[in-house]
């Protein structure tokens, strides 16, 4: 499963008033979204659906069992793709989010989407996270090792979609999460602890406070403190999503000139044969344990 995203310029009012879920639309956050989509020139087709769908095949063929699409806001529905699931004979299912942490604001949706699909026709082993799965995090810490950037000497800058602070107080395990997996990347690539940090990015305007510190602050403090490389690790995220294209590539490209600062990122997972080994290894693993719930 994965959050979605819309397949040509002209659904992206559709996509967005989807995620608003009947809330007002603002008519210039609206034209702020269709704008980043033009400006990376996603006029019709989306490269990121085409990820998901060369990542969904590839996983397909490793595991020998049907793999099926959902997003949560767009086509294939994850309603969709149980029912489908469900027509071919499944039994069991496997419920798996390509968003390795957990919060009750993103995977919790997921997971009532597929339950409320499901009706309980066929046995549901949901994976709640796999922020810590020792191959993601090779995977990852691999691509910070192998920087250029890293080997001349780069602060490494951890980062993930934010969320709304008030999350913390509800005993919420994202943030946490989040620093695990950081952690252990920074280790398992033999960054020190100096020369690591985290920071969130892709803040909504919604008016409340949201987990900081956002990434073009963050890159303020790392220039002001004499910082002058910097790659970018997202751990949030998996693939090319528009908060890697635009959040990244674009505003943080952009602040960080600004500033004077050397940026770059690590190539995200996308369909990489070792990151759907990763997959294919989770799936493994909760095929043949039976669920508890």
């Amino acid at each position: 499963m994965a959050y979605g995203s819309p397949e040509r310029l002209a659904d992206v009012p559709a996509y967005y008033a989807d995620i608003r879920g009947g809330r007002p639309i603002a008519p210039e956050n609206l034209a702020d979204l269709v704008e980043r989509y033009r400006r990376l020139g996603i006029e019709e087709a989306s490269p990121l659906n085409a990820i998901t769908e060369a990542t969904r095949a590839a996983l397909e063929a490793e595991v020998g069992v049907p793999v099926f699409s959902g997003m949560k806001h767009w086509t294939p529905r994850i309603a969709d793709a149980a029912e489908t699931a469900l027509a071919g004979g499944a039994d069991v299912l496997v419920g798996l989010v390509l968003a390795p942490h957990y919060s009750v604001m993103s995977i919790k949706g997921y997971r009532d989407q597929l339950e409320g699909a499901l009706a309980g026709r066929a046995e549901l082993r949901f994976v709640e996270s796999w922020h810590t799965e020792p191959g993601f995090v090779e995977l990852l810490a691999g691509r910070v090792r192998g920087s250029a950037l890293v080997q001349a000497g780069a602060h490494v800058v951890f980062s993930a979609h934010s969320l709304p602070e008030r999350i913390l107080a509800l005993g919420d395990p994202y943030k946490a999460q989040l620093l695990e997996t950081a952690g252990l990347v920074a280790a398992a690539a033999g960054i020190g602890e100096e020369d690591w940090s985290f920071s969130f990015q892709s803040e909504s305007p919604t008016g409340e406070p949201w987990l900081g510190p956002d990434i073009l602050d963050h890159l303020e403090a790392l220039a002001a403190a004499g910082v002058g490389r910097v790659l970018v690790c997202p751990v949030g995220f998996v693939s090319d999503h528009l908060e890697i294209r635009w959040d990244i590539d674009v505003e943080a490209q952009e602040k960080a000139a600004g500033l004077g600062l050397e940026l770059g990122r690590i190539e995200m997972p996308n369909a990489d044969p070792a990151f759907v080994d990763v997959l294919a290894t989770i799936v493994r693993r909760a095929l043949a344990v039976p669920s508890s719930v």
